[in-house]
């Protein structure tokens, strides 16, 4: 045991030396990167001319939309593996996801209520 403690603080001690040198020998070994105006201009999606404010505020449906099928789809995963193991869970398996797509139309109800899938 005091073999192997001592080679692994050698190893820790060998890693916590090469790495700072590593570092410090590829700043001056390796590439310089020289800026330019092409490589500081902004680029997204194909259109090299941004149009527009880049501080544009988005909807909050979006952001719902998109928790709401996270939440909806998270569902799938418990599903599967529930419906592969159906056999072996029995009727206390068949009570206990019941109960779980009892909870998740409880909360598509709220969020219908809250009129939450409205898209306006």
């Amino acid at each position: 045991m005091d073999n192997s403690l001592s080679l692994a603080a050698l190893i820790l001690s060998v890693i916590a030396l090469a790495l700072p040198a590593l570092f410090h020998l590829a700043r001056y070994l390796g590439p310089r990167n020289h800026t330019n105006r092409a490589k500081e201009e902004a680029y997204e999606s194909g259109i090299s001319t941004p149009v527009g404010d880049t501080n544009e505020r988005f909807s909050i449906q979006y952001y719902r939309v998109a928790i709401i099928f996270i939440l909806f789809d998270i569902e799938v995963v418990f599903m599967l593996p529930w419906a592969v193991n159906l056999r072996d869970l029995g009727v206390f398996g068949l009570i206990e996801m019941f109960t779980f797509m009892g909870l998740l139309i409880a909360g598509l109800l709220y969020v219908y209520q809250k009129k939450g899938l409205k898209w306006t």
